[in-house]
């Protein structure tokens, strides 16, 4: 466990000499989601997975915000002794973590890896409402899909707020991305989320059309048929493809 703040988190770290690679979780998930992906890749690398606050075998916490996840990867790193480059492979909400951590400290990452997370949120006020709807709506089912690394041990209230945080900043990081002076390897799905509409992800996906016109470093390694939900189960070896060419690059 590393202390950070008020909480605790759970971390597994391989260790050796190979490139460390740290995985960035979505945003109710736990590390386990990254299992394929860490298979696929095999021990020539150094895997650091860890659950954010609440979040797995992670504490709970008096703060879920966006800039107390990007403090978590400084400790996890600093607890593990990491201070040379590393690759970020994010998924959905660890994505759009990733590329603000690499904005802050580009002098510290090799490249990254985004999995179908993009510039793009609902930032109205009636998306944010449609969003508290929904996890009202889920209240009851939360502790059940919890073990499944579906949700966190936080209110449905809380899981709103994460949610609709992260549609905000997501929404405003298009300059992070065109700014990026480090490799950016998308991973994209072709399907909807949980709480989305129909099209309404792939129609967010199309916000990337312009911004690699813009930057030569950011590039879709592949897209691919699985949902949102469904992405690294299904396509991990798309995933483990996108992380060996930031080596071999």
């Amino acid at each position: 466990m590393v202390d950070v703040d008020d909480t605790a988190l759970y971390v597994t770290d391989t260790g050796g000499a190979g490139q460390p690679v740290v995985y960035l979780n979505g945003a109710y998930a736990d590390l386990s989601h990254w299992k394929k992906v860490v298979a696929d890749l095999g021990p020539g690398y150094r895997h650091i997975r860890f659950d954010e606050r609440a979040r797995g075998k992670s504490k709970q916490s008096a703060d879920y915000s966006f800039e107390a996840c990007l403090r978590d990867i400084d400790a996890v790193l600093a607890a593990r002794g990491v201070d040379g480059p590393v690759i970020l492979v994010g998924w959905s909400y660890g994505g759009v973590l990733g590329w603000h951590w690499a904005d802050r400290n580009p002098d510290r990452v090799t490249g990254l890896v985004t999995v179908d997370s993009f510039p793009f949120g609902l930032t109205r006020e009636e998306s944010a409402e449609r969003i508290r709807k929904l996890f009202h709506k889920m209240r009851f089912l939360l502790p059940f899909v919890r073990p499944f690394g579906m949700a966190a041990r936080m209110s449905a209230a809380q899981h709103a707020e994460v949610n609709i945080e992260l549609n905000e900043i997501a929404a405003a990081s298009v300059a992070v991305l065109e700014r990026a002076s480090h490799p950016v390897r998308f991973v994209l799905a072709t399907g909807d989320s949980l709480g989305s509409e129909k099209g309404e992800m792939e129609s967010g996906r199309t916000v990337l059309d312009p911004i690699i016109a813009h930057n030569p470093n950011v590039t879709i390694s592949a897209k691919v048929a699985s949902n949102h939900s469904k992405i690294l189960a299904k396509d991990s070896p798309a995933v483990a493809a996108a992380v060996r060419g930031l080596v071999t690059d």
